[in-house]
């Protein structure tokens, strides 16, 4: 199967958000639609979605950002019946095309811990354990 990529619109906001509640990445602290609106304001370019040739049906999405130092990816989703179709490897060389493109010399992504198998599938693209701690603070809650 082939698969196009491309930025997001605000018409692929209901499509995304299924996806990903689909795929288990929206969390009660975090309103998809927010994270969406915020990453519409930074970086726009760098949220993708995507689909299989010959549909305009959404069946792919992440955001990527560059703050001059590291680059992130966050909400990357397949649908899961496409899951091992290589579509999120493609949308990974994407996201690492267009940050090397701006000079991001790492990327970096959290996977919530004991979820293997999303590990391995970055293990498989080259990604290592860098051996750290993850932190964070709220500062604006979305509830």
């Amino acid at each position: 199967m082939e698969f196009w990529t491309r930025p997001f619109r605000s018409e692929d906001t209901d499509a995304v958000v299924a996806l990903w509640e689909r795929c288990g990445l929206v969390r009660p602290w975090n309103d998809p639609r927010r994270d969406i609106a915020r990453k519409q304001t930074v970086q726009p370019d760098l949220f993708l979605v995507a689909g299989a040739v010959g549909t305009d049906d959404v069946v792919g999405a992440g955001m990527a950002g560059y703050d001059g130092h590291r680059g992130w990816v966050n909400y990357l989703a397949v649908q899961p019946e496409l899951q091992g179709s290589g579509l999120g490897r493609l949308m990974m060389v994407e996201f690492e095309r267009r940050l090397t493109a701006l000079g991001c010399p790492k990327l970096n992504l959290q996977v919530r811990a004991g979820n293997e198998r999303v590990i391995g599938f970055y293990e498989s693209l080259g990604y290592t354990d860098d051996d750290t701690v993850s932190l964070g603070k709220r500062l604006i809650p979305d509830a």
